[in-house]
This record gives structure tokens, sequence and C-alpha cells, in this order.
């Protein structure tokens, strides 16, 4: 089986132009529905199952609610024209700390439809000089646009569909 890259090993070209920005909306849009079609196939049983040294398949599919608070102030950050976004937990200590696992998996998803399309609906209002604009990402210590953070939170949610449906290949052997 391919081995993915670790989410914090991975390098980003973020040069894509402004009018791409559509697209990189429809995809982090798109992904509450393909987490619930992933989901409709699997037992409770296989969703908690547990797995050495990482998380589990819901754990994976919570730990993208969590992030929505870091996305959503960063997004006030570019809103309010901060020169630094804030920076992000890398610890995993929140999604740990939210026990996804004992949580009903309608209730993640439900969860997560509404956080994110409050998120979307806040970038469709935005114009095209609000999501040119820049600030300084602290990890990776580049100027981002908020085009390139919404492409990178696009990338974040394939890094865990991906790792979703290694789980799912894990378990099938």
């Amino acid at each position: 089986m391919f081995k993915q890259t670790r989410w914090i090993d991975r390098k980003f070209e973020l040069n894509y132009p402004v009018g791409v920005f559509p697209c990189v909306v429809a995809r982090i849009k798109g992904t509450p529905a393909r987490l619930e079609e992933i989901a409709a196939s699997l037992t409770p049983e296989l969703l908690t199952a547990p797995v050495e040294n990482g998380w589990t398949i819901q754990e994976n599919i919570g730990h993208l609610i969590d992030s929505e608070a870091l996305f959503s102030r960063r997004l006030n950050d570019y809103l309010s024209g901060h020169e630094t976004l804030q920076p992000a937990s890398l610890d995993g200590r929140k999604t740990a700390a939210s026990n996804h696992n004992a949580r009903d998996i309608k209730d993640i998803l439900r969860m997560f439809r509404m956080v994110r399309g409050a998120f979307v609906t806040q970038l469709e209002a935005l114009d095209e000089n609000m999501v040119g604009r820049s600030a300084l990402h602290p990890r990776l210590n580049i100027q981002m646009r908020l085009i390139d953070m919404v492409y990178l939170m696009a990338e974040h949610d394939d890094f865990h569909i991906a790792r979703i449906y290694e789980l799912i290949e894990h378990f099938k052997h």
C-alpha cells in the first residue's frame, strides 16, 4: 500500500491565481458530503476501531471539526488585517480531549456540516481584494494569501479523507 506523507512534512506550492478561489471553496464545501458518504457504509465498530499510533476513522472526522476553530480564527486574522496568522497546535490534544469515539457519528457529521457551512458562507461573501490579502503563516514561515489558506484547508480535508481510506483498507485485511 502507498504510504501517505505526514501532514507536518508536506510542502505546498501556493501560487494559484485569485480567480480559482471559487474552485477551492467548492472543494471544502463538498467535504461534509464526502464524509457522510464514507461513514454511511461503515459500522460503529469500524469507525471507532483502535489504531496503533493514530486516530480512529471517527477521530479523523472529528479532527476536521476541531480544526474549524483555527481556520475561523485565521479568517478573522485576514479580515482584521493582522500581519501574522494564528498558530496551530500540532499536539492533537484538542482531538484527544474531544472524545469523538464516544459520540454518535451522525452528530459529528451534522456538526461538521453546520460549522463548515457557516465558514463557507463567510468565504462566499468575500471580494477579490480580500481573497488576495496576505499574512505570515507562523509554522511555514511564508506569506500566505487567504486563497492559499483555503487551499490548505482543502488539502487538510483530503489528507484526512485519504487517511480514512487507508484505515478502511487496513481493517479489510
